[in-house]
């Protein structure tokens, strides 16, 4: 990967604007959780030499504490720390990501699907519905964790309901948990962080460019708005159904391949607002 110059940056206005923007909604999150600038800027200084010291290889020699200086801007003696301690790279906790496997079979398997390719009610229990149950379900991902803790996580997080016949329904066709701090920061890093790397990969003319579009209209009423709500959400779960079910079957396909490290990620989203002036902003 070539670095960009001092001077292409000083003369990229179009660039710098974009990352204001997109830093805007970051910052909101970031201080609502009493994350301020220093803390954030300590944040950075890591992710900056993390990533000089990974992406920018020079020539295959060894990448040294003052060339990730140089790269980064961050001071060598900060450069050296940094690199010892090492980002934080905690892996997400086991039902969050078994949950993500769960659904994605639940989703995408005939047997858990009725005639319109939905998820089906599963009866709780394999004494209840056999193999078409939420139990087996589970434990067709994984037997290390009880399929009672995966239900119970589930319900506290709004994913699942329990009707009076003791069937689990999925509220969300998509692992998207309606509360928990810990489950929705990890799909922020997730979904965000592969945006961003798309889009990343394409400002540099990588090759193939990656898939990245949106949809944009202005002057809309609240009821317009609604109804393409209500129309992105229907057409983004059919389409993410479809490239669900047939990653899985690839996924099987290439089970034994030596080749078969590669992982992909397709992701939609839907975002409206008022461009009213906000409070604070310049009229």
């Amino acid at each position: 990967m070539d670095m960009p110059t001092q001077a292409t940056l000083v003369t990229s206005p179009s660039l710098l604007r974009a990352v204001q923007r997109l830093l805007r909604p970051l910052a909101r999150l970031l201080m609502t959780f009493g994350v301020n600038y220093v803390a954030f800027c300590d944040l950075a200084k890591g992710v900056f030499v993390d990533v000089a010291a990974r992406d920018f290889p020079d020539d295959g020699a060894s990448v040294t504490d003052s060339r990730v200086s140089l790269l980064s801007g961050v001071h060598r003696r900060e450069v050296k720390r940094l690199r010892e301690e090492r980002l934080l790279r905690a892996p997400p906790s086991t039902v969050v990501s078994l949950g993500a496997q769960v659904v994605s079979r639940w989703c995408a398997d005939a047997a858990f699907l009725d005639s319109q390719r939905r998820p089906l009610g599963l009866p709780r229990l394999a004494s209840q519905g056999g193999e078409v149950s939420f139990e087996r379900l589970v434990e067709s991902v994984s037997k290390d964790i009880r399929p009672r803790a995966v239900l119970d996580e589930w319900l506290r997080l709004g994913v699942v309901t329990l009707d009076a016949d003791d069937r689990v329904h999925l509220v969300e066709h998509a692992f998207v948990p309606a509360r928990g701090l810990e489950e929705k920061s990890f799909y922020l890093g997730k979904n965000i962080g592969d945006h961003l790397a798309a889009t990343t990969h394409n400002l540099l003319d990588g090759q193939p460019p990656f898939l990245e579009r949106s949809v944009y209209c202005d002057g809309l009423s609240p009821q317009s708005v609604e109804q393409l709500r209500a129309l992105s959400r229907e057409l983004a779960i059919d389409a993410m159904q479809e490239i669900n079910r047939k990653a899985l079957a690839l996924q099987e396909a290439d089970i034994g391949r030596a080749d078969a490290s590669r992982r992909m990620a397709f992701g939609v989203y839907y975002y409206a607002e008022d461009e009213k002036p906000q409070r604070g902003e310049p009229r």
